[in-house]
């Protein structure tokens, strides 16, 4: 099959049939080309309804989850996006084709060179992969969208600090079996609103906090 047969079909039963019908979105996955973003071992699940093992123990979110993300964020022309977690790039691709720049921290210099490599492949302008870890790094900027592409068993306030007026945070909380993804919206200085999305299982973010255990 093709590979823009198997693109199309990845859009039509796994991203749309997950209620992800925004016609911008749509059409930058099927622009973006998932598969040169997965190991050259693992192309052949690119379009899989799955994620993609990558190096370092991470992985590509699952095409229906990225559809998600990026409808939930929905980045405007213009305007600044911050990922957390570059993995291999393609959430960044996306993320940049929507909106008017991103920046990217990748914890593993291994998929940050990586993410770097495969956005230079596709020409892609105002993007910035840096080598850091968001829980420590000085991000000093506000961003109009923040997508962060792991999970935090406990929410940590952090990133909604680090919007715009008006800006917009997704973000699955929660430890398996049960994780639920979020929209954060500030609202004002000091005031953000929550919506519940669906829910999902991600990676733990690296050097996130977990709750404390029970104890008998």
């Amino acid at each position: 099959m093709l590979t823009t047969d198997v693109r199309e079909q990845m859009i039509e039963q796994q991203v749309r049939a997950w209620e992800v019908l925004d016609a911008r979105v749509l059409e930058v996955l099927r622009q973006v080309p998932r598969e040169l973003f997965a190991p050259l071992a693992q192309r052949y699940r690119a379009y899989a309804d799955g994620e993609v093992p990558l190096p370092c123990g991470q992985n590509m979110l699952r095409p229906s989850v990225t559809g998600k993300l990026l409808q939930a964020l929905l980045p405007q022309p213009g305007e600044s996006v911050l990922e957390i977690g570059a993995g291999s790039g393609f959430v960044t691709a996306c993320l940049r084709a929507l909106a008017g720049s991103v920046r990217s921290l990748e914890l593993f210099p291994p998929l940050a060179d990586a993410a770097r490599a495969n956005l230079a492949a596709l020409g892609m302008r105002d993007v910035e992969v840096v080598d850091a870890d968001a829980l420590t790094a000085d991000i000093g900027a506000r961003y109009a969208a923040i997508a962060v592409t792991a999970s935090m068993p406990s929410y940590d306030e952090r990133f909604e600090r680090m919007l715009a007026l008006g800006g917009r945070l997704f973000v699955v909380v929660g430890e398996a079996p049960v994780m639920e993804a979020r929209l954060v919206r500030r609202t004002s200085e000091d005031t953000w609103t929550v919506q519940s999305l669906f829910e999902t299982i991600l990676d733990p973010l690296v050097n996130a906090v977990r709750p404390p255990g029970f104890t008998f």
